[in-house]
């Protein structure tokens, strides 16, 4: 699955009129005078970056505190989130808290994925990953036994590993709860290829509160927009050319999309991975194999209504393939999904694909 892998926006060449590029030096701006509000900060072991082309009330410390509630409801890295809590736990039934309602959301927005794509974006792939290494430095690769018992903990499906009930109204008084029973006790969950997305949609709710309606928010290269940019156009986001050597300085964008009240995410695997004994390991997994994917597709990118699908639906194609991934995209209208991959032909030369809808979206 995905972990921290995007195609990102070139801020300074595609965003237009941001007068203050982002520096390691966090703006501390904390009025609450109404004014166009341009904030960079850091989130989730990456970066964020709200520009708002509105006069609203908005201060970097909202931002900062919305951002640890996401954290402490949905984030692996933070020991005492609801995630971590459950687990870590034992197996059994527990009603826990969901004050804001980020782990429903983000549950149910996973089980939807989930089950439109044959269980190929599965949540419980998170004893797989740490199977192999991906958290940590990778001394020896699984063998096939090993594999097999890490994947009988995989499974997203309804009365799986874990069977999750909404808001329990009659013990939730003032605080919203939620019931999971979790059937198998190593099973563990990880919305990392989903919750970074949301996030986005997060901060976008938070903007629209305040009477936002012409923004762009972007963490870690996933990003919505609406309505236009300071200049009053709609807003452009270029997409990188996938170059597998990480050291590399300069970006080379592929193409430059024009967004309209969409969400745009991009997962890929050309930078993710490891080597051992002369073999090379992606690090997104498929979950019906337990295995990493060998196929030809760089990149995945996805244009759709809210970012937390776009996110999800990347990752997705990402274990499909080129092929089958194309395929899902026509096979499944009703999910408005458009997409852009860049894979390697069978002369090992790159190759794109696009929906109709996405070169409708290509700067020209």
């Amino acid at each position: 699955m995905k972990h921290s892998i995007s195609l990102l926006a070139l801020l300074s060449l595609f965003i237009v009129s941001c007068s203050n590029p982002p520096s390691e030096k966090i703006q501390e701006v904390e009025e609450e005078t109404l004014e166009k509000v341009n904030f960079y900060g850091s989130t989730q072991g990456t970066t964020y970056s709200v520009i708002v082309n509105d006069p609203i009330s908005l201060s970097q410390s909202e931002i900062d505190e919305v951002l640890r509630q996401f954290d402490l409801a949905l984030s692996t890295y933070v020991p005492q989130s609801t995630i971590s809590v459950l687990n870590n736990s034992p197996a059994g039934t527990y009603i826990l808290a969901d004050e804001f309602g980020y782990f429903e959301d983000c549950y149910q927005k996973s089980l939807s994925v989930f089950d439109s794509t044959g269980g190929l974006f599965d949540p419980t792939v998170f004893p797989l990953v740490e199977g192999w290494g991906f958290f940590k430095d990778m001394k020896d690769v699984p063998d096939s036994i090993r594999v097999q018992e890490l994947k009988s903990l995989t499974g997203f499906q309804k009365m799986g590993h874990f069977e999750f009930t909404a808001t329990v109204p009659e013990e939730a008084d003032s605080i919203n709860l939620f019931k999971i029973v979790k059937r198998t006790p190593e099973a563990k969950l990880d919305f990392n290829a989903i919750a970074q997305g949301q996030a986005v949609d997060v901060l976008c709710d938070l903007i629209e509160s305040k009477g936002g309606k012409n923004y762009f928010v972007e963490i870690g290269g996933e990003i919505k927009v609406k309505g236009k940019n300071s200049e009053g156009e709609y807003w452009r986001i270029g997409i990188d050319k996938p170059i597998e050597d990480p050291s590399a300085q300069e970006r080379v964008i592929y193409e430059i999309v024009q967004l309209e009240n969409k969400a745009i995410a991009t997962s890929g695997s050309y930078r993710k991975f490891y080597e051992k004994d002369g073999m090379k390991y992606s690090h997104t997994l498929n979950p019906k194999t337990g295995y990493p994917v060998q196929h030809t597709l760089l990149s995945a990118t996805v244009i759709a209504e809210n970012c937390a699908l776009a996110d999800a639906y990347a990752t997705a194609l990402m274990v499909m393939g080129a092929e089958k991934g194309i395929q899902f995209v026509n096979d499944h209208p009703q999910l408005e999904l458009e997409a852009y991959l860049i894979f390697n032909n069978s002369k090992n030369r790159l190759e794109t694909y696009y929906t109709e809808g996405f070169m409708e979206m290509v700067v020209d």
